[in-house]
């Protein structure tokens, strides 16, 4: 998943449970226009903490998983 994407399914969450930009930037104590340049994938440096506390506040978390040598079913649909 690229940087973009993960971006564009925590708008998708952040939507979901009627969180505006402006009260989860209060709540983290992140910008809006972070946040905002963030979801629309025009901020790059926001880091990954912060990203990390986004996924958290929204209810969700980031597992590792080791790699596997066979392709994943997004691997194939995405060719």
């Amino acid at each position: 998943m690229e940087f973009n994407e993960l971006a564009k399914e925590l708008v998708v969450l952040r939507k979901s449970k009627n969180i505006s930009q402006q009260a989860m930037a209060k709540d983290l104590h992140i910008s809006r226009a972070t946040i905002s340049n963030f979801e629309n994938g025009s901020c790059c440096d926001i880091g990954l903490k912060k990203v990390l506390q986004i996924i958290d506040y929204l209810g969700y978390e980031i597992t590792l998983k080791e790699k596997s040598s066979f392709p994943v079913f997004e691997d194939v649909v995405n060719g």
